[in-house]
C-alpha cells in the first residue's frame, strides 16, 4: 500500500548507499526540518505538521527502512537504532543537507537521539515527540533505566500481537476488530480519534505500510528463563528498542548540547509510566498471567526516565523545555495540532 500525498506536499525516491528512501517534501529556502516517523507509521503521517510550519520553512519527511514508500531492508537489532539514523543521515548526505532541525516521534525520537550521539554537528535542535525512553521500550526500571534481566525478558518481537501483524500483512483496513490497525490507531494512537476522521483513512494506509517478517516489523525471539518466557531477539523492529541494544541516555554528555523540545500527551497509552504494551505493566493489571511481581519484572516508568535523562542534561549544560498536553494521546501533533504547531515554530526559532 502507498501512502496518500496531501496538497502541497511531493514524494521523491534519494538513492542512498545505504538503502533507496523515499522522501516527503513541503519546499522552502529558509531552515530545514527533517521529520522522523514512529513504528507501524511512515512519513505521511507528518505531512499537516509539515503544511503548518511558516512559510519558508523547508520541510522533509524520512521513510524508515521497510516503512512507507522506502525499501525494504533488513533491520540489525544488535546495532539499537543505528540502521535507522544511519540511513536518516545518508538522505542527508545524499540531499547535500549539512546541519538540520529533527523532529522524532515515538520509535522516531529514539533514532533522533541517535542522530545527535553519533554526529551532534549535523543537529540544529531536538523535538521529541512522545519519545520512546533513552534506555528503550521495556525491560528497565527506575529513573536510571536498571536492566531488569540481562536478556531483555519480555522486549523485542515476541511482544507483538500476532493477529495484529497478521492483519498488517494481509492490509487490512476493517475497523471491527481489536487488534485491526484502525482500532490500533484509535484507541492507542490518538486520544481524539473524531478529530482525524477527514484522515483517518490515510494514516491507516500509512500503518499499512509496514513491512513485516523476522528482519522487519516485528523481528524475532528469543526463549527466555525469565517470565514472560521469551527475551530479545538480534533482528527486525521491536528488538532494535530491547534495553541491551539501545540506550541513548549517553546524551547528557554531548560537548556541544542542541536544544530540545519535549512534547507528549498525559493520555499517551504507548509511552507512558503505566503504558499498555509494556507486559510487565499488563501482567501487573492481571492481562497477562503469571506475572511474577514488581521486585522481579517491574513495569517501565519511560516518562519518568525521559525526564531524568534531560534533567541530566540541563545539568551538564543542555537547555531543554517539556511541554505536556493534559488530552493528548500518543500523536501530540494530531490531537493537539495548533499547540504542537506552535511549539515546534517556537523551537526551531520561526
Amino acid at each position: 500500500m502507498t501512502s496518500q500525498l496531501f496538497d502541497g506536499i511531493t514524494a521523491r525516491r534519494v538513492e542512498t548507499p545505504r538503502y533507496t528512501a523515499n522522501v516527503l517534501e513541503r519546499p522552502g529556502d529558509g531552515p530545514v526540518v527533517v521529520f522522523v516517523h514512529g513504528n507501524v507509521s511512515s512519513a505521511a503521517f507528518y505531512q499537516p505538521t509539515m503544511l503548518a510550519l511558516p512559510e519558508g520553512v523547508r520541510a522533509l519527511a524520512v521513510d524508515l527502512r521497510g516503512f512507507g514508500d522506502s525499501e525494504t531492508a533488513p533491520v540489525d537489532a544488535t546495532r539499537g537504532l543505528r540502521d535507522f539514523s544511519d540511513d536518516v543521515l545518508a538522505v542527508l548526505d545524499a540531499l547535500g543537507l549539512d546541519a538540520v532541525h529533527l523532529v522524532g516521534w515515538s520509535m522516531g525520537g529514539g533514532v533522533v537521539m541517535q542522530v545527535a550521539l553519533d554526529a551532534p554537528e549535523r543537529v540544529l535542535s531536538l523535538t521529541l515527540e512522545a519519545p520512546v525512553s533513552p534506555y528503550g521500550f521495556g525491560g528497565t526500571h527506575g529513573a536510571d533505566g536498571i536492566r531488569n534481566d540481562d536478556d531483555g525478558a519480555g522486549t523485542g518481537g515476541g511482544g507483538a500481537n500476532p493477529d495484529f501483524v497478521a492483519r498488517l500483512e494481509a492490509g487490512d483496513t476493517g475497523g471491527d476488530e481489536q487488534t485491526s490497525p484502525r482500532v490500533v490507531y484509535r484507541t492507542a494512537y490518538v486520544a481524539k480519534p473524531e478529530l482525524q476522521e477527514a484522515d483517518e483513512d490515510a494514516w491507516v494506509a500509512s500503518m499499512l505500510t509496514t513491512k513485516t517478517g523476522i528482519d522487519n516489523y516485528p523481528g524475532d525471539a528469543a526463549a527466555s528463563d525469565n517470565w514472560p518466557g521469551f527475551a530479545a531477539g538480534t533482528r527486525g523492529v521491536l528488538n532494535t528498542m530491547a534495553p541491551q541494544h539501545f540506550d541513548a541516555s549517553g546524551i547528557v554528555d554531548l560537548a556541544v548540547k542542541p536544544p530540545i523540545l519535549w512534547i507528549h500527551g498525559d493520555k499517551d497509552a504507548i509511552v507512558s509510566d503505566a503504558s499498555f504494551f509494556d507486559l510487565n505493566q499488563l501482567g501487573a493489571l492481571g492481562v497477562i498471567p503469571g506475572w511474577p511481581g514488581a521486585e522481579i519484572a517491574p513495569p517501565q516508568p519511560m516518562v519518568t526516565q525521559t525526564r531524568a535523562v534531560l534533567d541530566r542534561y540541563a545539568a551538564n549544560g543542555g537547555v531543554y523545555r517539556e511541554v505536556a498536553l493534559p488530552d493528548a494521546g500518543h500523536a501530540p501533533h494530531l490531537d493537539e495540532a495548533a499547540v504542537f504547531d506552535a511549539e515546534l515554530a517556537r523551537h526551531i526559532g520561526v
